[in-house]
């Protein structure tokens, strides 16, 4: 696990916003990558290391979220509902994730695009499914804008805070233990945060 960590650690050293940028272009223009760990680790890299400078991991992260969201919006809007199932089937998603996205859109309409950014099967989907119903691209955009924001900031904050305390974790617990501290933490902290918009 320690090989692990400094292994993944050197690569966000050398490539670490070439490596958000595309996992968050991917992941919001509807490839199921995971981004957010991508993000929440190179932030953690970024304020324990240095090498990266979180205001332009910041740039960077929300530049690349909303132009996959645009990008899933346009392939959404021109491919239509064939596509989609398509898509659906080729990178496995669940019905019921297409339901539950299009059942947010009816009932809260734009501020979906918002809200979806914060959920993990919704973010995915919500760009494409946005241009299948034929949401004004204006609106989409701007509800784009301010959740990627709000969401990218929350995490690399969420990031930065791991790597604030990181040599006084090591110092405490050594280096390997340190890793599966930041690990689990992490997990608690998407676990909670999963329990809490299920209730």
């Amino acid at each position: 696990m320690e090989f692990l960590f400094d292994f993944l650690r050197e690569h966000f050293q050398q490539h670490g916003y070439w490596t958000v940028a595309i996992a968050l272009l991917l992941e919001n223009a509807g490839v199921p990558v995971p981004g957010e760990s991508i993000l929440l680790f190179a932030s953690f890299v970024a304020y324990s290391q240095g090498t990266i400078r979180i205001p332009l991991l910041i740039v960077v992260a929300i530049a690349s979220a909303v132009a996959g969201d645009n990008i899933g919006y346009w392939i959404g809007l021109r491919g239509g509902r064939p596509l989609l199932e398509k898509y659906q089937k080729f990178f496995r998603i669940s019905h019921q994730t297409l339901v539950k996205g299009e059942q947010s859109f009816e009932r809260y309409g734009s501020a979906t695009v918002f809200i979806a950014r914060f959920v993990f099967g919704l973010r995915i989907i919500c760009g494409p499914l946005a241009g299948v119903l034929r949401m004004p691209w204006r609106r989409f955009l701007l509800f784009n804008v301010l959740g990627a924001t709000v969401w990218v900031v929350a995490m690399v904050t969420i990031g930065a805070l791991f790597g604030r305390h990181w040599n006084k974790v090591v110092e405490v617990m050594g280096g390997v233990n340190a890793v599966i501290f930041v690990a689990v933490a992490i997990a608690l902290f998407l676990a909670w945060r999963h329990f809490r918009r299920r209730r």
